[in-house]
């Protein structure tokens, strides 16, 4: 068991830092925020964590942190342009901001080393790091969907003029989702950073923006189990199919195209609603039962 867990330790560790920027994707998505933004995100953890490490001495934690921050104020002041935007112009938008990111990556070259990147990071991230970053990211998650922010998030996805009508302030909760978003991508650069000793402009293109939304779309935008499934499916779906492996982006937009079809809430919204239903079935079919033999407990005293 243990030599397994070795020998597939790098594909494990990969799976963790995948579904932690998968989460900042999906929560934008939850509040009906049509963004794709996550990759910019990502690429101003990662390069902000590289340079403090690398160029300024830091330590990995309070590096990361700084990503975790710089994502979220970048994530706030994104909200503030697409306040009035809907739909496939945010989508747009946010593609337009992940662009400009990557373009400053490569113009600003004796910061960043423009294509080339950063390379000498020093591996400060481990196994156990990603499990408790990923667990601490689950346990929020969680603990938003069952808060006020999570309903008022599934409302404004539902139908923004109903949520308005009952209260939710667009507007500020479009901006916590984006600040959301940004901290935890933001974090997950970091960690991805420090996990693969360097990070480039490449790395975080448009191939970058297509994976994080496949897994997603492919998992479910709402649910807890969505990005788990959906990145672990894109994980081990070239290692078992390694033919495919060189052509993962188009393997990726086939998914797309297939579950936006076939299975529009993606595989794990699916089964748990697929679940929730079942256990209807099952109190409603419980209830009647009670009722009947409460009838007849009934006629049988009359």
């Amino acid at each position: 068991m243990m030599s397994f867990f070795a020998s597939n330790q790098p594909l494990f560790d990969f799976f963790l830092i995948s579904l932690g920027i998968a989460f900042s994707q999906q929560i934008v998505l939850r509040a009906g925020v049509f963004s794709i933004a996550s990759a910019g995100f990502v690429a101003l953890g990662a390069y902000c964590t590289g340079i403090l490490v690398t160029k300024l001495g830091w330590h990995g934690f309070p590096a990361s942190l700084t990503g975790m921050a710089l994502g979220a104020f970048m994530g706030f002041l994104l909200s503030v342009p697409l306040a009035r935007l809907r739909g496939v112009y945010q989508a747009i938008a946010t593609l337009a901001f992940v662009e400009i990111v990557i373009a400053a990556l490569y113009y600003f070259e004796p910061l960043t080393g423009g294509a080339v990147g950063l390379s000498g990071i020093p591996k400060l991230v481990n196994t156990w790091h990603l499990l408790i970053a990923v667990a601490v990211v689950i346990y929020l998650m969680y603990a938003i969907g069952n808060s006020i922010i999570g309903r008022s998030f599934d409302a404004l996805r539902q139908d923004e003029t109903v949520a308005a009508c009952l209260g939710v302030s667009i507007r500020r909760y479009h901006a916590l989702a984006f600040i959301l978003s940004g901290a935890i991508a933001g974090f997950f650069g970091g960690m991805q950073a420090l996990y693969f000793y360097t990070v480039s402009p490449e790395q975080m293109g448009f191939a970058f923006v297509v994976s994080i939304l496949t897994a997603i779309v492919l998992g479910g935008r709402t649910s807890l189990l969505g990005p788990i499934l959906g990145v672990a499916i894109l994980s081990l779906l070239p290692e078992i199919a390694r033919p495919l492996a060189e052509n993962r982006l188009m393997l990726h937009g086939l998914i797309l195209i297939v579950i936006t079809i076939f299975l529009p809430n993606g595989v794990g919204d699916s089964l748990m609603n697929m679940l929730r239903r079942r256990k209807m079935r099952r109190i409603e079919a419980s209830g009647a039962n009670a009722m009947g033999r409460t009838k007849e407990v009934g006629n049988g005293a009359a």
